[in-house]
């Protein structure tokens, strides 16, 4: 399996969707559904809702965010959104405004 990558300079409206995992480093408007894991990086940039095994969150994402392990949202990390995993994690200075829902 390879990553698949959204480059810095790149804008995305519309869906997506795959089975490899899935780096944004640029903005993604629309839904994603990647049955691996996402993960938005430092200066990535989501208006979205995303649904995903994992989730890890360096950047920015506006929208909900489902996933069927964990999502991880790092420091520096923002998400506007609710949240449903079975494990959250959420670091120090992340920034986090939404409702979870940790019932499997």
């Amino acid at each position: 399996m390879a990553d698949t990558i959204i480059g810095s300079n790149i804008t995305i409206e519309g869906d997506i969707s795959g089975n490899d995992p899935l780096i944004i480093e640029g903005i993604v408007r629309g839904t994603v559904n990647v049955k691996s894991t996402v993960t938005v990086t430092q200066d990535g940039h989501v208006e979205a809702n995303i649904d995903s095994q994992s989730i890890e969150i360096a950047g920015t994402v506006e929208g909900n965010v489902t996933a069927a392990d964990k999502i991880d949202i790092k420091a520096g990390g923002r998400l506007v959104g609710d949240v449903k995993a079975p494990r959250v994690l959420i670091a120090d200075g992340a920034a986090f405004k939404g409702n979870i829902n940790m019932q499997g």
